[in-house]
């Protein structure tokens, strides 16, 4: 490799958590200390190995299926969302529930409602079996058709090309998605577009920072899960946008020293439901190998939030007001209300 004083990390800004990904791990952090363990969760809360195993240490137990919860329980559902029908199998296993979808899914969900009613056809942009998709799908299902990419554009079939609607996955790469779009304009030339951008914030402005570090970097090193959407975009874009190499990791331990070979800028990111103690690992890393000098390429601030879920509000105001002394807030604090939708 070349001199050490070459060496540098280009670290992208903004990167991990967003305010979805926020909410919904502070969610069960907040169940935990305010209902005690056992809490359950159905699927993973965020698709990240770290934080679900965090999570389980305090106390939380995931399941994939409703059934697993035991009747009369607490369940959280995931930031991913979940069709109606879920909603109902909790409500006949009288399961306390806490709904952690994250709001930006919840508007694709109710865009694909009240299109539905207008009896539009929908085809919704994404990636099959992602539990997403199951849970956009769920509202509507004899109105969607999933549409996978631009190579599936050639597949649909639509009842009337005047009433057409596309909705997307929240966590898509952008350019992928707007080919996909662009290829359905030209078999559906009235095609309609959602009132506002289907793919969230935080996934388009990841993607934006990590492009202008790909273009100067040798080899993009992105921290995220497998199993997590944005987090695969994000080294997909990083490719696309010039990077010589790209990789996924859980933790700094499973880079490749062979990696390095030849490279003098490194790109780091990570995706939307990573927290940056695992960045650090890998800043760490490298820099035990004479990557220390880094530098953030930061092209966009991010500012939002939400407030938890309504369930949990409740209840932590409750415990707030008895402990200043209100008999009333005391008699209903204890535990969220059952299933409801």
């Amino acid at each position: 490799m070349t001199a050490t004083s070459a060496r540098r990390v280009l670290l992208a800004a903004p990167r991990g958590y967003c305010a979805g990904v926020d909410r919904a791990v502070i969610a069960v952090e907040k169940a935990l200390e305010q209902y005690g363990a056992p809490i359950y969760v159905r699927k993973e809360i965020v698709h990240n190995k770290y934080v679900v195993q965090t999570l389980e240490k305090k106390g939380a137990i995931f399941v994939d299926e409703t059934e697993e919860v035991p009747e009369g329980s607490i369940v959280i559902f995931s930031a991913h969302g979940v069709a109606p029908v879920v909603h109902e199998e909790a409500a006949t296993r009288k399961l306390a529930t806490i709904d952690a979808t994250c709001p930006l899914v919840t508007k694709v969900h109710k865009e694909a409602v009240r299109f539905a009613k207008e009896d539009y056809d929908i085809l919704l942009i994404g990636h099959e079996g992602h539990e997403e998709v199951i849970g956009t799908s769920g509202e509507a299902p004899e109105h969607i058709t999933l549409v996978d990419g631009p190579d599936d554009v050639k597949n649909v079939e639509v009842r009337d090309e005047s009433k057409v609607v596309w909705l997307s996955q929240t966590t898509l790469s952008v350019d992928e998605t707007m080919e996909t779009v662009d290829a359905l304009k030209e078999r559906f030339p009235q095609l309609i577009s959602p009132p506002s951008d289907d793919i969230c914030y935080a996934t388009q402005n990841r993607q934006t920072a990590i492009k202008q570090v790909a273009a100067e970097s040798d080899l993009v090193i992105v921290v995220g899960s497998k199993n997590s959407s944005n987090s695969v975009r994000l080294v997909e874009v990083a490719l696309g946008a010039g990077a010589k190499a790209g990789h996924l990791v859980d933790y700094a331990s499973e880079i490749d020293e062979a990696w390095l070979e030849g490279v003098t800028t490194v790109g780091v990111t990570s995706g939307a439901s990573v927290p940056d103690v695992l960045v650090e690992g890998v800043l760490e890393w490298l820099a035990e190998r004479g990557f220390g000098d880094v530098e953030v390429v930061q092209p966009m601030q991010e500012s939002l939030t939400f407030s938890l879920p309504k369930e949990l509000r409740r209840d932590l105001r409750a415990e707030a007001a008895a402990a200043s002394g209100s008999p009333e807030a005391a008699a209903v604090a204890g535990r969220p209300e059952g299933s409801q939708r």
